[in-house]
């Protein structure tokens, strides 16, 4: 258990030390940023593999097993969760790497960008919560925890990143939108336009989730059809 905390430890800290804060600044200017990229992609990958072996090594605990209807709806929600993830891949977002260039040409805040501008941690953190809820073991609770702190930190850590970068541009595209889902169009900062998300996202998302299901036996152990 302890190695799996501290894989945890590991990866959340890599994300929050070297990716997002001024150390990424400093480490680009005397490595370049395809070396940066390059290696941090080594220790991102390092940090999973060292989570899903401690996971796999660590002893299950568990604390008794869901409500059924609570099974349900976690089940929904990881899927629901995993299809805005999708989609939001799918999608150009300027919050992206490599896609800063987006804000400030023409409307920035387009597509599922409307709904919320961090789709893919959103949708992340909501799965990483239902599989929590679905696995009821500490050991559970460390591993996909860690997906959980790291995507709920990722919104902030990207807007503060991208802030620092893009200044008055980036407090104007934030404004027509929001890190929780609709929360901007609620308000009156946005609005929803369906035809910009089109047919093909969604239908993509939906039969990328199909497939995760299907051979999630295959690729967790855990059988679900």
């Amino acid at each position: 258990m302890a190695t799996l905390i501290a894989a945890g430890l590991f990866f959340i800290g890599i994300h929050i030390f070297i990716s997002s804060t001024p150390l990424r600044g400093w480490i680009v200017q005397r490595t370049g940023e395809r070396v940066y990229q390059a290696a941090f992609s080594v220790l991102s990958l390092t940090g999973i593999g060292w989570l899903i072996w401690a996971y796999r090594a660590a002893d299950r605990i568990a604390w008794g097993a869901p409500p059924t209807a609570v099974t349900f709806l976690a089940v929904m929600f990881s899927m629901a969760g995993l299809w805005l993830a999708f989609i939001g891949v799918f999608s150009s977002n300027p919050t992206s790497l490599g896609q800063e260039g987006l804000v400030g040409a023409g409307e920035a805040a387009r597509g599922i960008i409307r709904i919320t501008r961090h789709p893919f941690m959103v949708g992340f953190a909501v799965w990483a919560l239902s599989h929590m809820i679905l696995n009821p073991d500490i050991a559970s609770s460390v591993f996909f925890g860690t997906f959980l702190v790291l995507a709920a930190l990722g919104p902030w850590l990207i807007d503060t990143k991208k802030a620092r970068m893009l200044g008055e541009r980036w407090t104007a595209f934030t404004s027509a939108t929001s890190i929780v889902p609709f929360m901007a169009i609620f308000q009156g900062r946005g609005r929803f336009v369906s035809t910009e998300i089109g047919w093909w996202r969604p239908l993509a998302a939906l039969l990328a989730v199909a497939l995760l299901i299907y051979f999630h036996g295959s690729l967790f152990g855990i059988k679900l059809l």
